[in-house]
Formats: structure tokens, C-alpha cells, sequence
């Protein structure tokens, strides 16, 4: 069975540490198999909306959107995703993002530059596999960072459930 150690602190908060929380819990018999981070880290993540999608001019897979991350100016990417639609809000890696494969720089993909890049949920080890870009709510706050908002600073306690 696995719980969400925040969850679990939501309702008893002992004044432990993780590691000290999942040895209490083995001694009182809930044998604790694993105690993983929630997800891989990253950082330079924030909440955008696409604005606008247009055709790209080099290419017939790719298209070229305009996005805002609630900065005065609204940043140019190059996207490849099927799903990517005007309105939408999106998980936008802005330039010198650090992700769990990746570092996001300026780039120029066959001719149009792009300053930086719309995520799924792959992209960000969310998932293993993902169909398209990582579609966020509507309540989505634009500009916000994606860890803080996704409450991705947790772990998993993995517990074993015996007879």
C-alpha cells in the first residue's frame, strides 16, 4: 500500500523525520518497503498559456506558439506536440530549465528560434509515457512554478501489508 507521507502528516504529524517516521512505522509492524521521492527534480518549470499556434514555416510536423508565463513579454516556442492548442495551460520550460534529462537553452529549429520548451508529462519523469503536452487546469496560475503547484516535494512510503 503506498500513502503519501504529507498525506499521512495531514493527520498525524510526529515531530520525526522521514527516515525516523519509516522506521516508527516498521516497528509498529507496518513493515515499510520503500520510501521514494513523488518525482525526479526539477527546476525552471512554471505555468504558461499558449496564446497563439501557428503552422511553422520549415516544417509540416512542427508549429510555432506564443506563450505567456505572466512576464511582460510572451516567449516564442517550437513545438512538435499534436495536442498543443491556443488557450490551454501548459508546463513551460523557460531557458536554462534543468530537467531530469535534459537543460533547456535558446535554440533556432530550422529557422525559427525558440526560447524554450512545452513539457509533458515524460519530459518530466511524471510518466513513463505520455501522449502530448501536459494539460494543466484552467485554475492553473499563470506564472507559478510547476514543483510548488504540483506538491511534487513529497515521497511515497510504500508499505507492505502483512497477514
Amino acid at each position: 500500500m503506498k500513502c503519501s507521507e504529507s498525506w499521512l502528516r495531514e493527520w498525524v504529524n510526529p515531530n520525526l523525520t522521514r527516515e525516523e517516521l519509516a522506521n516508527a512505522l516498521t516497528m509498529a509492524g507496518l513493515e515499510v518497503e520503500e520510501l521514494a521521492p513523488v518525482a525526479e527534480t526539477f527546476t525552471g518549470v512554471v505555468i504558461g498559456q499558449v496564446l497563439t499556434v501557428g503552422p511553422h514555416p520549415g516544417s509540416d510536423r512542427l508549429q510555432v506558439c506564443t506563450v505567456t508565463t505572466g512576464k511582460p513579454s510572451p516567449l516564442t516556442i517550437v513545438c512538435g506536440a499534436t495536442n498543443v492548442a491556443a488557450g490551454m495551460k501548459v508546463a513551460v520550460a523557460i531557458v536554462d530549465a534543468v530537467l531530469p534529462k535534459m537543460t533547456i537553452k535558446p535554440t533556432t529549429i530550422r529557422g525559427v528560434a525558440s526560447e524554450g520548451m512545452l513539457c509533458s508529462a515524460s519530459e518530466l519523469s511524471l510518466a513513463e509515457e505520455s501522449q502530448g503536452l501536459l494539460e494543466l487546469p484552467k485554475e492553473a496560475p499563470i506564472g507559478s512554478d510547476l514543483w510548488k503547484y504540483l506538491r511534487l516535494a513529497d515521497f511515497t512510503i510504500d508499505v507492505s501489508i502483512t497477514p
